[in-house]
C-alpha cells in the first residue's frame, strides 16, 4: 500500500461507483494501472466489497446498538459466533472493560428487535445485554487528498 492505493481507497469510499477512469484522472495515473491496483487489493481483500448506503428510516428499518455482557471468560471467536448466527447483527465490536462486545442491530420494528435480542440472550452465553434505539445517524465522509 502506497499513497497512490491510500487515495485511490479514499475516493471509493466516497462513491465505489464512480468510474475508474475518474479515479485514474483525480490520483494521476491512465485507467489501466489504475485499474490493475483495484483489483489487486480486492484479490488481496483490502477491498471487502461494494454497498449501498442506506437510509433505514425511508427503507421502513431501525438500527440499534447492544451491549453485550457474557458470561465468564470470554474469546473474540465467540462474539464473532453469536454475531454470525443472527443474520440482523451488521457489525460486532468487541471491546475492552465491563463490556464484552456492542453490536449494531438493523431490525423491521420494535417487536423484531425484541425477538433480536430475545435470541442472542438465548445463546447461553450472554449475562446480559442492553440496548439503546438509533434516532439518527452522522458518518463523516472521507477525507479526499488535495480536497
Amino acid at each position: 500500500m502506497d499513497d497512490t492505493d491510500r487515495q485511490i481507497l479514499q475516493l471509493l469510499r466516497r462513491d465505489g461507483r464512480a468510474p475508474v477512469s475518474e479515479i485514474a484522472r483525480r490520483v494521476g495515473l491512465s485507467a489501466a494501472p489504475c485499474a490493475r491496483r483495484i483489483e489487486r487489493m480486492e484479490k488481496d481483500g483490502v477491498i471487502r466489497g461494494y454497498a449501498a448506503i442506506v437510509d433505514d428510516g425511508r427503507a421502513g428499518m431501525l438500527q440499534a446498538l447492544t451491549e453485550i455482557r457474557l458470561l465468564g471468560a470470554t474469546d473474540s471467536g465467540e462474539i464473532q459466533g453469536i454475531a454470525e448466527s443472527v443474520p440482523e447483527i451488521e457489525e460486532s465490536y468487541s471491546v475492552a472493560g465491563t463490556t464484552d462486545a456492542f453490536f449494531r442491530l438493523r431490525v423491521r420494528d420494535v417487536e423484531h428487535l425484541q425477538q433480536v435480542i430475545d435470541t442472542i440472550r438465548r445463546t447461553g452465553k450472554v449475562e446480559g445485554t442492553r440496548t439503546c434505539m438509533v434516532i439518527r445517524t452522522w458518518t463523516r465522509p472521507p477525507e479526499l487528498p488535495g480536497t
